[in-house]
């Protein structure tokens, strides 16, 4: 089991104050904060190692290509593919679904295809096949989660029809925390040759990720929700996909030859990781995924249950309080407004006076507000060094909001 206090003591921010007050990160889903490991890591590299990567001869540089290609092993044993080929170092899961949806849906698909797509998204998995839409004609399909915010295999698998071209689907909403079976989405898909694309943004992080067992073509994730840094991440491609996907970055170490008359590509991955990728970023990547790996995905994932059952239970109780879902199985992420329409920024504003960082808005998840028929809601999202303390203060903090807005 987790050791609360000796993770606690890994992140240096949480010994802080904010407005006289200790500090309470509850806005995980936005980005989780970073460990030592971390951060001596990412430190460790620019003052020690830097240079650039697979293109100097030189004792630095090959010496950083190791390192940071290591942490391509790292990430394929993290998410349970097969060959580190399909492994490509991406700098979160927008660049990821991008790099999906223009190197390998742009060039394939014609108009009418259909990618069946949840109203549960966050943008990164609409805009991209938006772009699709507006210039190719592919049409959109949308698969709407239960009124507890259960989104069913069934409904995603009843939407298929002559016409799907690929499944784009979240495996926890980011703001009902509602988790979705994607191993039967993924499982029935194989079965009718139909691609599935998972983005573990929220996933990741809570729990343990196996691509195989999940029969999926690509799969996304972001570094900096993993508590390693922003501007790394990476995309999972099955290996019999590689070879349909073309590049749509072109530079320096994407290439084989570059003539006047004509250009060779190199071999996935690095056929589409062009430019001097984020190195240290990547590095810290790995470090991270150490970090929580050597803590147990299965000990993170029940001290987060712990977590999540407790958070419920008290936020239920709360008769002024609309908690968005009541899915069968959620992550550590709450959803919430209160009653009287105070709005989402007032009651984040009045939390952010007791040291409570909670995030408020739309979540990049426009479609979901307007499922859920808001427009914003106040989240509450943990990680594993948040304790019961924590959502005790959360509770002090919402009571005091009510008295304010009442």
């Amino acid at each position: 089991m987790i050791d609360v206090s000796a993770v606690r003591s890994d992140f240096p921010i949480l010994d802080r104050e904010v407005n006289g007050h200790p500090l309470v990160y509850l806005d995980n889903g936005a980005s989780a904060q970073k460990p030592l490991p971390v951060i001596s890591a990412i430190n460790h590299a620019y003052h020690n190692e830097y240079a650039n990567v697979h293109r100097g001869l030189h004792y630095l540089s090959n010496a950083m290509t190791d390192k940071y290609e290591q942490v391509r092993e790292t990430i394929r044993t993290f998410i349970g593919a097969s060959h580190g080929e399909e492994i490509i170092y991406t700098t979160g899961s927008t660049e990821g679904i991008n790099l999906v949806a223009y190197s390998w849906a742009m060039p394939r698909m014609i108009a009418g295809d259909e990618i069946i797509l949840s109203v549960m998204e966050h943008h990164a998995n609409v805009v991209p096949w938006h772009f699709l839409r507006e210039r190719k004609g592919v049409v959109l399909k949308w698969v709407e989660p239960d009124e507890n915010g259960n989104l069913h295999p069934a409904r995603v698998l009843e939407a298929i029809s002559s016409k799907t071209a690929l499944i784009a689907i979240t495996q926890t909403s980011n703001v009902t925390g509602s988790v979705v079976d994607v191993d039967e989405i993924g499982r029935e898909a194989r079965t009718r040759g139909i691609p599935v694309l998972v983005d573990a943004s929220q996933s990741a992080v809570h729990g343990k990720i196996d691509v195989a067992r999940m029969n999926v073509d690509f799969l996304v994730f972001t570094g900096h929700k993993l508590y390693g840094p922003t501007a790394s991440g990476a995309l999972y491609v099955r290996r019999e996909r590689l070879a349909e996907f073309q590049p749509f970055q072109g530079g320096g170490d994407m290439i084989e030859e570059v003539t006047r008359d004509y250009v060779t590509y190199a071999k996935p991955p690095r056929k589409l990781e062009a430019g001097t990728p984020p190195i240290v970023q990547m590095i810290g990547l790995g470090a991270a995924i150490d970090y929580v790996s050597d803590l147990g995905m299965d000990n993170i994932s029940a001290y987060e249950r712990k977590l999540t059952e407790y958070a419920s239970k008290r936020l239920q109780k709360l008769d002024w309080l609309h908690v968005h879902g009541r899915p069968e199985k959620r992550a550590a992420i709450f959803s919430f407004n209160l009653e009287g329409g105070a709005h989402p920024h007032d009651i984040s504003t009045i939390l952010d006076q007791q040291g409570i960082a909670v995030r408020a808005g739309h979540h990049c998840a426009q479609p979901m507000m307007e499922f859920l028929g808001v427009t914003a809601t106040c989240r509450a999202s943990f990680a594993v060094y948040n304790t019961i303390e924590e959502i005790d203060a959360l509770i002090d903090g919402l009571h005091v909001c009510r008295k304010l807005f009442a």
